[in-house]
């Protein structure tokens, strides 16, 4: 087998199956494991156990599947052509802010699908291999690997930047045991740039390349089960699912490329909805809209949660007020706690 001929069939393959680049890592990641060790030790990842659930398997891809010594890096474009300007919702007290990865379909399955038929090519030209296919559906250091893969490089915000791309897209992997030639790792070219930081309404980017996912929008939003802290309800602003300051401001997403994947386009106009929209939505309404979206797995309670908190920083808003007073009395304590925060903020 000529495994330099394969390896460049595989990225023919990739491109073939709508992945934007593909890149071959090896499974060395001490440096990433260090990093990763000191991270859960100072407590920043949360309430986010997994991240710590699995040991060494994280970081050492041959503990998670035996066997293992290359990995299959690819990427994929997510942001939609012609859609809401990011800012612009932002600044619209009035909207609700999404992240944009999690405006059309839920990615994962959409993408571990594309793996596997990628899989299934390369088995057809090699015969029976051992793989297994990630899409952050296990413990991996993908933004590390897609690193070293040379598919882009980990930015002062902690995501992965393409210099010809930005950051605007997912990430998948196959584990393997082909010995596959290696791709150079990619250099970084952040600089002296701290926009990213600078940017981030809670601080959470508390140094370069570090964060602290308890001061993170996207974790408290998204990871967090409970009441929000109070102290960061009102820098959330209007963001009801995720946050995306850091990406928004890098300037390298000048260069990123609107995706071609239907799946990936905005749902029930979440690219630049009303909060009072949002917030009437009863639970079977919430399960039936964001059926295959990622938005789903938090479930209506901390959907009402989190747009209550955005109302209330609404202030000025008469429908807003309006739309809190109705959940007043909503038999989650959680949601009745965040509303009467949030009429206390119009008070």
């Amino acid at each position: 087998m000529d495994y330099a001929e394969l390896a460049t069939t595989i990225r023919r393959w990739g491109a073939e199956l709508g992945f934007q680049q593909v890149g071959i890592a090896g499974t060395e990641l001490g440096a990433d494991e260090t990093h990763l060790l000191n991270w859960l030790a100072a407590g920043r990842h949360g309430e986010m156990d997994y991240m710590q659930r699995h040991g060494t398997r994280r970081s050492r891809p041959q503990e998670l599947q035996p066997g293992t010594i290359r990995v299959i890096s690819v990427r994929m474009d997510y942001a939609p052509p012609g859609i809401a300007n990011g800012w612009d919702v932002i600044g619209d007290a009035s909207l609700g802010y999404v992240s944009r990865y999690a405006l059309g379909r839920d990615y994962h399955k959409l993408m571990r699908n594309r793996l596997q038929q990628l899989a299934d090519r390369i088995a057809g030209k090699t015969g029976p291999f051992g793989y297994r296919a990630f899409v952050d559906s296990a413990p991996v250091l993908e933004r590390a690997l897609a690193r070293d893969a040379g598919l882009g490089w980990i930015g002062k915000h902690t995501c992965l930047i393409n210099r010809h791309a930005g950051s605007w897209f997912f990430l998948g992997e196959l584990y393997t045991d082909l010995p596959l030639p290696l791709d150079t790792a990619a250099s970084a070219h952040c600089g002296t740039c701290a926009r990213c930081i600078d940017i981030c309404p809670t601080q959470a980017i508390v140094a370069p390349y570090q964060i602290d996912a308890r001061r993170c929008i996207s974790y408290l939003t998204i990871e967090l089960h409970g009441s929000i802290p109070l102290e960061f309800r009102r820098a959330i602003g209007n963001r009801i699912y995720g946050c995306d300051d850091c990406q928004l401001v890098c300037p390298w997403n000048k260069f990123a490329q609107a995706t071609e994947e239907i799946d990936f386009t905005p749902r029930h106009r979440l690219d630049g909805a009303t909060l009072v929209d949002l917030f009437s939505w009863t639970e079977e309404e919430f399960l039936h809209r964001t059926e295959g979206s990622a938005i789903r797995r938090i479930g209506h309670e901390r959907w009402l949660r989190n747009i209550a908190v955005a109302l209330g920083n609404a202030r000025g808003h008469a429908a807003a007020l309006a739309a809190l007073r109705s959940r007043a009395q909503h038999p989650s304590a959680l949601v009745r706690e965040h509303v009467e925060w949030a009429l206390q903020q119009h008070m």
